[in-house]
This record gives structure tokens, sequence and C-alpha cells, in this order.
């Protein structure tokens, strides 16, 4: 038995499909099962019922899988403290970015590490808060550059930036020429909302059911962008990270009007397990993103 027996049984568990866990795992597919075959014969059990449509684990599979997880991300914990003490800045980094954060803020940061950090490789991941804290329990990430939210204690994190929301509306709304305007001004409004899945949405409704404003069911987006061209459409309002909004407050039929106190906001942290043995890595990353998107936050 070895780690790459390992990591083949815990590709096939996850994706039930002999052909997808040997792709995913760089060898042919009789490579692929004849190791599983090895390692039933070595453990003296049966790990799965095989058939020619699908792949089934019986309990004891399924339980020496998840022992098998803990052991392969214990290894790659060991690699990781010889890293972090022979340099923290050097390797390989797989960031997750959720995808109300990722367009706006990888454009700013990847840059500005790339020349402070010239031996960091950074991978990024992109996908929705769930599946994003899943990835990094079971160490297929690093960290995630997220919105905190308060179930997340099991990690440990390092906050960013403050980021304010901010309305969106068509240019020929009668509110399109305000400097700035009150929350409790949406009393009664419909508003345009990401699909569920998002934490942005679930924010945003927290602040509009505060302010007594009602989400337009009949319309829900599959991202900002998307949300973006419903408003130049005149279809209704939203509102949109301050990230996302141009500097000018004007761009295509949108205008974009900040909120006056007190400022519906979203915190944007560096998140990490917390037995990483990155942390220094992740203090440094954390200290010049920061600083990189504020100056950028000031601007507005």
């Amino acid at each position: 038995m070895n780690f790459r027996d390992l990591e083949y049984l815990v590709a096939l568990e996850e994706l039930k499909h002999f052909r997808k866990a040997a792709e995913r795992c760089f060898v042919s597919q009789p490579t692929l099962s004849g190791q599983i075959r090895k390692l039933e014969d070595e453990l003296n059990i049966q790990l799965m019922e095989r058939s020619s449509r699908k792949v089934i684990f019986t309990q004891a599979g399924l339980d020496i899988v998840s022992k098998a997880k803990t052991i392969l991300l214990e290894a790659k914990s060991l690699k990781e403290i010889a890293k972090s003490y022979n340099d923290p800045m050097h390797g390989s980094l797989h960031i997750g970015l959720i995808p109300t954060v990722a367009p706006y803020l990888l454009p700013l940061i990847v840059p500005t590490v790339k020349k402070h950090f010239t031996e960091l490789e950074l991978y990024l991941h992109e996908n929705q808060t769930d599946i994003l804290l899943k990835q990094l329990e079971e160490g297929e990430l690093d960290c995630l550059l997220l919105a905190l939210l308060p179930d997340m204690e099991s990690f440990q994190h390092y906050p960013l930036y403050e980021e304010p929301l901010e309305l969106a509306l068509a240019e020929t709304h009668p509110w399109a020429n305000k400097s700035s305007i009150d929350l409790n001004k949406l009393r009664g409004e419909r508003v345009l909302m990401l699909e569920e899945g998002h934490c942005l949405r679930d924010q945003a409704l927290g602040f509009c059911f505060t302010a007594g404003a009602i989400e337009d069911h009949s319309f829900k987006a599959t991202s900002l962008e998307t949300l973006r061209h419903m408003v130049s459409a005149d279809t209704g309002l939203t509102l949109l990270p301050q990230l996302a909004v141009p500097s000018n407050r004007h761009q295509a039929g949108i205008k974009y009007i900040p909120f006056n106190e007190p400022i519906p906001s979203r915190t944007i942290a560096l998140l990490y397990r917390k037995n990483s043995v990155r942390k220094i890595c992740f203090e440094k990353l954390s200290k010049l993103i920061g600083e990189t998107v504020q100056i950028k936050l000031d601007s507005y």
C-alpha cells in the first residue's frame, strides 16, 4: 500500500467511474483498476461492488476512503511544514474565490502578488462558498478569499477589507442624479437578486429586508454581470459590491449610488484551516492584498 493507491481509491469514490478516476490520476484505466484490486487483496476486504453501469462502495470501503483522505491530508501537511520553514512564499498555492469576488479582485492583486512574491505559484479556483469550504476542509485548496460569514468559526481567517455595497439603477431612474441615498428609501421597492448559493445574495437580502425592500422573484441572476445587464435594461434595482462598481459610478446606462450611514457592507477575508502550517504565507499575503485593495477603495 502506498499514497498513490489511496489517491486512486479516493478519486474512484468521488467520481464513481473508473475511466474518469483514471483520467484524474493521469493513469490508464487498467492500471487504476489493478491497483484497487491489489489494495483489496492486501486489506483482505471488498471495497466496492462492480458492474458495467456503476461503482457502489461497501460500508467498509467508505470507512477506508474516509481514513485515506485523512492520511493524504496529513501527508500533504508534512510537505507543507518543510516548505513553510524553508521559504513560506515559495511553491504552489491553491486559492479558492467566490464568483462575486474573483473577477473584480484578481485584476487588482495578481500583478502585485507576482511582483512581491516571485517564487509563489498561484492556482485560482472559482466556485460557490459551500463547495469551496468543503474543498478547503479536505485539503484540495490552501486558502479562500471570500465574504466572511458567521458559520465559518471552524476555520482561521485574516480580514482583508470591508467592502461597501452600492445601489445600481438605470440612468433613467428618478434617483439617478442622487449623490447618495438612505437604505430605507428601498422600502417597498422590488430588488433583483442573485440565485441561491451565492453568499452575497443572503447578505444583500438581509439588508434589503431590514429596509423593507421586496425581492423580485420573477428573475434570479447567475452572476453579477447578468444583474448589471438587467439593471441597464431598466428591469429593476440591485446592490453591487464596490469593487464591481466603476470609479466614476456611471457606465453602460447604469448609475451607482453609495449609501449613507449605516452603510451595508461585507467583510472579505482570507480563510484557512486551523491546523495549516502555511500561516506565515497567509499572513504576508493577506497584508499585501488588504493594502492593495484599500488603495482602490479609497479612490471611490
